[in-house]
């Protein structure tokens, strides 16, 4: 009989157990054998809870960071980089994304609402072990493994559906000509030339405060996490008696698995976010904000098929505190589910998906027991989604599932234009047959729009703002529009959907309706409009110093006092010397006045939260740059004595430089033509030092004899060394003699 081989999944888990954790097939893997009570309890200690401190617990993401595909995030890396998994062309492809969430990026999907497609059996030809090839086998439906769709596969997926993309991403989408040449013909906006002042209403952004998230404790409701780190979280510290550490105390994965201890762990996260909303209204309202939308990230993976759970009990007291701030300050609240989650969908599972993620979000903002009227303006705004090949199809697949919703739901539903299918005049139908609310995105509408009725621009949109605030006032809710602006850069539809940092304008809109800013820099885009328009609040706030944060109970390191050197005190005193010495040592580290818990955070008395456009890192302390010195200059670093020393000998080498271009010509000329006997000097005492170097001013003066002398003797002309009188004594070189002056010597031979 032929021996069976054995599971190639099983192999592959052995083989390279720290390759990737795969939580899709731990269901197929044999159940452990069961232990009894008593060993359960010595081998399941319970473990601390973690830090929920993204900057400090590497388990914890923040939302922009964990790669999900949601409006909140802000990161250019949304979708799949294919080039960097597996090698080939730099290309960004959605659904390879959606289809393997857990195992490729680690399952954070937006509550697993990717536009998952129905994959291909996989080819008889073996493929090349890549990266991605050892982690793209996901489960189908059926329960049977399967290879996540190749390259092309996925090309040819994305074609027939819209990419969605990250407005608020870093980076410019590329063009090719033919696209700029179609987006340079089109007609020029018209826009109108009213502004909605006095400004009445409310402003608001999203998920987000950029001062807030970087003070000291960052004060975000967007944490998360992967599915990896939960099921990690499920297995006990190695050290339970220690808090977990990234590196040092982590969990024991030798040790049974607990679920519940799994749960902990990212409902901690949930809590956390929570509890963050209460500070970040408190400082909007400081600051004449009063507008807020909550980030779908606040509860990780809370409408997940797998993992997900309900807020109640847990987070109910959290929320309740949130939203009775939120209540007494008059601020309004709002939710914006991800764009994957789509109820024109021909796919089942995203319908399911849907579903569920929609009524995670109505239970957030159940939760929040807002007053009456806060409680109906908060709202769930929803994309329609993609086409998929039919529009009216597609319309007709959103009535029959919007008839499946809960009251709850549909009494929060919004619709909104989008900025790639759906224009207002093809939503705002549907939005008044099914009395369903329309949030007009002007930013959109000036992308997708209908040629045939209106023009680009904020002009003729006007004219269908009555319909548009009947869909609002049919349900008693305070209407809201969105607004935003494209990048100056952008030149094609597919460019001008990035958002830019700040906008520059306010839109025509009604005065006494709420105004969604979406921007990038979150909070100060809305500061910008305060201040350009002179709107509520312009005055509560002022520019930040850069890299300084006055407002954060940090100790503040001061230079050590340098003390004069004390005599050596008396047996008596040195009680007395001691305190001193402890006293001083005591003053080298100064923590300034202790600010209170509700003033942390908040901008000081000055309200120093302003940063300028493109400032963002004065957010953030100064980074120490450590200049890396040259390979030929490395060695022990010069002590102040040597640099001292240097500096005293650079200047004696100028002073030398300065006397030998100055020297006579002719004492060149006669120290090159003549050679220097090679004599010893005779030493002089240090005390005659001055008295030897005198000589030296004179030695040029002394005269020599001339032609007319040596005729009248008859002697031969007398040499070089006879033509210089004697000096009484041998000199010695003083310090500062040039070289040249060192090679001529004046002193006449003895005999002669």
């Amino acid at each position: 009989m032929v021996k069976r081989k054995s599971s190639t999944f099983a192999q592959g888990a052995e083989a390279t157990p720290g390759l990737i954790h795969m939580p899709s097939f731990d269901h197929l893997l044999p159940h452990p054998a069961k232990r009894r009570a008593s060993q359960r309890k010595q081998t399941q200690p319970s473990s601390k809870p973690s830090s929920t401190n993204p900057d400090i617990n590497s388990e914890v993401l923040d939302g922009p960071e964990a790669l999900r595909a949601s409006p909140d995030a802000e990161e250019k890396d949304e979708t799949l980089d294919v080039d960097k998994i597996a090698g080939g062309t730099a290309t960004h492809i959605k659904d390879e994304e959606d289809t393997v969430p857990s195992l490729v990026t680690g399952g954070e999907s937006e509550s697993s609402l990717s536009d998952m497609s129905d994959v291909e059996p996989p080819s008889s030809k073996k493929p090349v072990a890549t990266k991605s090839t050892k982690v793209s086998k996901v489960l189908s439906d059926t329960g049977k493994i399967q290879k996540a769709p190749s390259i092309g596969q996925a090309k040819k997926v994305e074609s027939q559906e819209p990419q969605f993309l990250d407005p608020e991403a870093d980076g410019e989408e590329e063009a090719d000509e033919e696209e700029i040449q179609a987006a340079l013909s089109r007609p020029p906006p018209v826009h109108s030339d009213y502004l909605p002042l006095p400004w009445k209403g409310r402003l608001g952004y999203a998920c987000l405060c950029t001062y807030l998230r970087f003070s000291n404790p960052p004060v975000f409701s967007s944490r998360t996490c992967r599915i990896a780190s939960i099921l990690e979280n499920r297995h006990p510290l190695k050290n339970p008696d220690e808090p977990p550490h990234a590196t040092k105390n982590r969990p024991d994965r030798d040790q049974p698995a607990d679920i519940a201890r799994g749960q902990a762990f990212v409902e901690s996260l949930g809590v956390a976010n929570a509890k963050d909303i209460v500070k970040m209204l408190r400082w909007n309202d400081r600051y004449g904000i009063k507008f807020l939308r909550l980030s779908s990230e606040m509860f990780p993976f809370a409408s997940h098929e797998e993992y997900g759970y309900k807020l109640a009990p847990f987070a109910s007291e959290a929320l309740a505190e949130a939203g009775k701030v939120a209540g007494e300050l008059g601020h309004r609240l709002t939710t914006h589910p991800g764009q994957f989650t789509q109820l024109g969908s021909p796919r089942k599972s995203v319908i399911d998906n849907a579903l569920r993620d929609l009524e995670y979000h109505s239970e957030l903002l159940s939760l929040l027991k807002l007053p009456p009227q806060q409680d109906r303006d908060a709202v769930m705004i929803l994309h329609l989604g993609g086409v998929f090949g039919d529009k009216e199809a597609t319309l007709e697949r959103f009535r029959e599932n919007y008839k499946r919703l809960s009251p709850e739901i549909k009494k929060r539903l919004v619709l909104e234009n989008d900025d790639v299918s759906w224009s207002v005049h093809e939503l705002l139908p549907l939005c008044e047959e099914l009395n369903i609310p329309m949030v007009l995105d002007f930013h959109h509408n000036n992308i997708i729009f209908d040629a045939e009725h209106i023009r680009e621009g904020t002009k003729d949109i006007m004219d269908l703002y009555p319909r548009i605030l009947a869909t609002w006032k049919r349900k008693n809710i305070t209407p809201k529009m969105h607004y935003s602006e494209p990048t100056p850069a952008a030149i094609t539809g597919r460019q001008r959907r990035k958002h830019n940092p700040r906008v520059a304008t306010l839109p025509p809109c009604p005065p006494d309706m709420d105004l969604m800013i979406e921007a990038k820099d979150k909070e100060q885009a809305v500061f910008e409009l305060m201040r350009v328009f002179k709107l509520p609040g312009f005055d509560t706030f002022n520019d930040m110093l850069p890299h300084v944060r006055k407002d954060d109970n940090k100790p503040v390191k001061l230079p050590k006092k340098k003390t004069p050197k004390k005599k050596k005190a008396k047996k008596e005193d040195d009680d007395a010397l001691e305190a001193e010495e402890a006293l001083d040592v005591e003053e080298e580290e100064f923590v300034q006045a202790v600010i209170p818990e509700e003033d942390v955070g908040m901008g000081g008395p000055e309200g120093r939260v302003y940063w300028p456009p493109g400032m963002e890192d004065w957010l953030r302390p100064v980074k120490k740059v450590v200049k890396k010195r040259d390979p030929a200059e490395r060695g022990k670093p010069l002590t102040p004595a040597q640099k001292r020393k240097a500096a005293a000998d650079a200047v004696e080498s100028a002073v030398k430089l300065e006397a030998d271009v100055h020297e006579d010509g002719e004492v060149d000329a006669a120290a090159a033509a003549t050679p220097t006997p090679a004599k010893k000097a005779k030493v002089t005492p240090k005390s005659n030092a001055k008295k030897a170097a005198t000589p030296k001013k004179n030695a040029r003066s002394v005269q020599t004899p001339s032609t007319s002398d040596d005729e009248a003797s008859g002697d031969a002309p007398p040499s070089e060394a006879e033509s210089v009188p004697a000096a009484k004594k041998p000199r010695a070189a003083p310090a500062r003699q040039s070289a040249r002056a060192k090679k001529i010597s004046y002193v006449e031979e003895d005999g002669e």
